[in-house]
């Protein structure tokens, strides 16, 4: 018997991801449009997908114990057809072991060659055998608790710096689970609460956000007839918080740099009422066209994407309000975008700090006196986040800071109350930091 639908649309997309560099969002849309599966076998695959990328270093743990060869030294098909398998029996509660077992043979035979003898007998070790393997591992340590939750020891090792164990272990175990499907009501176009009656799926309102929806039920947005007709964005709470946070007035001047693939950018013309302008802009050609795309669909009129480096000053002193979402380790998306923490190291942070640096020194630039700047990024790291506000404030003294905790005390940074960081294990959506400054007269 073949393997079903929903694992082969899995199973490609683990291939592509760990083998062709993929990134998992998008390769499971494409995959799954391509296999044409229904509402649940998507959700099972999504679920089985994401979880083999995430899990990676705790299935190739237990891979190395049931196997007489190491992972590295697996044809490629095999391993990921393996790991698979053994998501389903450590993590997938709903597939009986024995399920797990015969589909991954399937799996191994569709992709050729002699290796599903091996994915049988390493499977039926599995079945008896993996969740005690699992059981031994611990937390003690950041590097035991990288291996046990499937993180990089350089992410365990700052989060239990910067956030202590307890809560880098909490916040490692939350980014194994499901992302939060959340939408923003373009309030170009309909409510929120009609946004809420057209969703076939159940819904409920978005704590601080009045255009927000959390969707409690398996929904394909991007194919939905409410994405092509422009009446959703589908953006995390923690991503339309910073519009909020940013409050662009009608009629107001408004810069949003590193602004693709604008969320952001028609959330501030939504909220300035489609009176104004906002200048949107991005480096990369092809992501600019798909900015502007967003925009037309939209029907942000008030965007004016325009291509271009955002270290480069479009107008100095020329807008009320700017912001700064720029390049980041993005840390505070691996629910999402679960292969993340594999494409990043330590030595990517050096190299982002160097560019924020660079990119915030430019935006100021372009602050009106009593204007105001937003920094943001999606990532929970310190370098990038709080110290870099605190190294901006002190080489630009025309600046300051303003006190987020007062407006938004639920997401007061803990260790600075006037900046907000979010974090997934506290409040259920992407980590964001996000800090505003004011210029002075």
């Amino acid at each position: 018997m073949a393997a079903s639908a929903a694992r082969r649309c899995a199973f490609r997309v683990v291939r592509r991801v760990f083998d062709g560099g993929a990134f998992t969002d998008r390769a499971f849309r494409a995959e799954a449009e391509r296999a044409r599966l229904d509402a649940r076998d998507r959700a099972f695959a999504q679920h089985l997908a994401y979880a083999t990328v995430q899990r990676r270093a705790t299935l190739d743990h237990v891979l190395r114990e049931l196997s007489s060869r190491p992972p590295e030294e697996l044809d490629p098909p095999l391993r990921d057809a393996l790991r698979i398998g053994l998501t389903q029996i450590l993590y997938v509660d709903s597939v009986p072991a024995r399920a797990a077992v015969s589909e991954t043979v399937e799996l191994a035979k569709e992709a050729g060659g002699g290796g599903f003898r091996l994915a049988n007998a390493v499977m039926r070790r599995a079945a008896r055998d993996a969740q005690a393997i699992v059981a031994r591992l611990d937390e003690d340590s950041p590097e035991h608790a990288a291996l046990l939750d499937s993180h990089p020891d350089w992410i365990a090792r700052m989060w239990w710096d910067a956030l202590g164990p307890e809560e880098a272990r909490a916040l490692m175990r939350r980014d194994n689970e499901p992302a939060e499907s959340a939408v923003r009501a373009n309030t170009l176009r309909t409510t929120a609460e009609e946004l809420a009656q057209a969703i076939p799926a159940r819904t409920r309102p978005a704590p601080d956000l009045p255009e927000g929806l959390v969707i409690e039920e398996p929904y394909d947005l991007h194919g939905s007839p409410l994405f092509a007709s422009g009446d959703l964005m589908p953006q995390s709470r923690a991503s339309m918080l910073v519009a909020r946070v940013l409050d662009p007035q009608p009629g107001e001047r408004v810069l949003d740099l590193c602004a693709a693939p604008g969320a952001k950018a028609t959330h501030a013309a939504a909220l300035m009422g489609g009176d104004g302008e906002v200048v949107a802009v991005e480096k990369h050609a092809g992501r600019a066209k798909a900015m502007a795309a967003n925009c037309e669909r939209l029907g942000a009129a008030i965007v004016d994407v325009r291509r271009g480096d955002s270290r480069e000053v479009v107008e100095r002193a020329g807008f009320e309000r700017v912001l700064l979402d720029p390049p980041c380790s993005d840390l505070g998306t691996l629910q999402a975008r679960p292969d993340v923490r594999w494409r990043k190291d330590a030595a990517t942070v050096d190299r982002l700090v160097t560019e924020q640096e660079a990119l915030l020194d430019s935006a100021a630039e372009q602050v009106r006196a009593d204007g105001t700047l937003v920094y943001s990024t999606c990532t929970i790291s310190p370098r990038e986040n709080e110290e870099r506000m605190l190294a901006f404030l002190e080489n630009h003294p025309d600046f300051a800071a303003d006190d987020l905790s007062a407006a938004y005390p639920a997401y007061a940074h803990a260790r600075d109350g006037r900046f907000l960081q979010l974090l997934p294990h506290r409040h259920g959506t992407d980590g964001f930091f996000i800090a505003r400054l004011r210029r002075t007269a």
